[in-house]
């Protein structure tokens, strides 16, 4: 057991000004509104959970699972979660918060990330990450993809061949071809009940968006 009170409301007030002030501008792909999802995703799953963690943990996690941000076609994307749980645990350090919480966010944070490869072990690092990759499906997931695809500089589809029937599929060129290098993808890996549920409802969404899209290029639609 933890041994320190914590005051969520005021800790949530407080780590949500922190991670709005470490964003980078021009991100509207990890923005707040993404942060604020994140937190929305995470209490609906924890609510509906037989195991949820401490509230104060999952939160702090959250709002600070992208406190270092690192541009998704940079070498050193795979650090992002790493270094984001280090900055995270020297932040609450500072604010007193006791190690057992520390460790319990640190964790969270680094488990969170796709490209990290770190299997989460506990119910906030799992909650976490479903919450998070449930922001990267459904409608607003879609908005995302194509949000970052454009910051990037990448075309839309490939024009000879839209749908990869030809070629391998490559998302570093052509921003449809991520829903089928990932996005498709991430409804499988989820952990918790809760997530799985949502995270199927949301692939539907993906999946008839390409096949709208796919037909309407090929003149079906």
């Amino acid at each position: 057991m933890t041994s320190t009170t914590i005051d969520l409301a005021a800790a949530e007030a407080r780590l949500e000004a922190v991670a709005a002030a470490a964003l980078p501008p021009g991100d509207g792909s990890h923005d707040l509104t993404h942060l604020h999802r994140v937190r929305t995703n995470a209490r609906a799953i924890a609510a509906a959970e037989a195991e949820s963690g401490d509230p104060a943990v999952l939160a702090a996690a959250c709002w600070l699972h992208d406190l270092v941000a690192i541009e998704k076609n940079d070498p050193r994307r795979a650090e992002a979660s790493r270094l984001s749980a280090v900055a995270a645990a020297d932040l609450l350090r500072g604010w007193g918060w006791d190690e057992a919480r520390i460790a319990g966010v640190a964790h969270a944070i680094e488990a969170h990330s796709f490209s990290a490869g770190i299997v989460p072990e506990t119910a906030e690092a799992r909650i976490l990450r479903d919450a998070d990759r449930l922001d990267a499906i459904g409608a607003v997931g879609i908005a995302r993809a194509f949000a970052v695809s454009g910051r990037l500089g990448h075309a839309l589809y490939d024009a000879e061949d839209p749908g990869a029937a030809r070629r391998p599929l490559d998302d570093r060129r052509f921003a449809i071809d991520h829903f089928r290098t990932k996005l498709l993808d991430l409804a499988d890996g989820m952990l918790t009940v809760t997530g799985r549920r949502i995270a199927a409802e949301r692939t539907a969404v993906l999946r008839e968006f390409l096949d709208r899209f796919l037909a309407e290029i090929d003149g079906r639609a």
